[in-house]
């Protein structure tokens, strides 16, 4: 019985690896403009009547840079005539298994994929124009702003990171003193107590911040 059984299992193997072969589309996947679809991912769906196309579902390839896709998978006479979907970027693409014409073409069958979209969408093209002017108008801006400071001594020189001292009156004498001298000021020129003369250049000081802010 054991010598049978293994001819025998030996037989079925052949045989069913001698009826399976592989069913190869080619072609090459593009946009509405012509444009390659390039480096997208292609897989197979079925519809939803179809039920003899379950086993060939979720099989996925890419397309090159060219936009030139390969997609390769296992049938045998069964599968003759069923009905699968080549899916991309959500479009779908029926295609019909046929073993006639897949013997006859040396062992693959083309069939090209056209999307019904541009490659660029109108939306992302107009975002991208808006941006540009954006960037050209803040170029210009700065440009101008730049040019204003470096026409004049002051300018320059606050362009290499020197600023203007800034001056406030002192409320004792009304003459102008540097802002950070106050204090010194009203101590050794008006023999004003350190404590007094704190208060009186703070006030100062807050004034001018309030002009500032306003």
């Amino acid at each position: 019985m054991k010598r049978l059984l293994i001819p025998l299992i030996l037989v079925i193997c052949f045989s069913v690896s001698a009826s399976a072969e592989t069913y190869i589309i080619t072609g090459t996947a593009t946009y509405s403009d012509n444009s390659q679809l390039v480096l997208q991912d292609i897989s197979i769906g079925c519809e939803t009547s179809e039920n003899n196309c379950r086993q060939f579902q979720g099989t996925t390839t890419q397309t090159d840079r060219y936009g030139n896709f390969t997609l390769a998978f296992t049938v045998d006479e069964e599968d003759d005539g069923t009905r699968i979907l080549l899916t991309v970027k959500g479009e779908e693409f029926p295609h019909t298994i046929d073993l006639d014409r897949l013997r006859a073409s040396g062992g693959s069958v083309i069939q090209n994929i056209r999307l019904s979209g541009d490659s660029t969408p109108m939306g992302s093209g107009f975002s991208s124009a808006c941006c540009l002017i954006l960037f050209v108008v803040m170029a210009l801006y700065i440009l101008g702003k730049t040019a204003r400071m470096l026409s004049t001594p002051a300018g320059r020189m606050e362009f290499r990171g020197y600023k203007p001292e800034r001056y406030v009156q002192c409320p004792v004498c009304n003459i102008p003193v540097a802002h950070h001298q106050l204090t010194k000021h009203l101590i050794v020129d008006h023999d004003i107590e350190m404590f007094e003369a704190g208060q009186m250049a703070g006030k100062v000081l807050r004034g001018t911040w309030s002009t500032e802010e306003e």
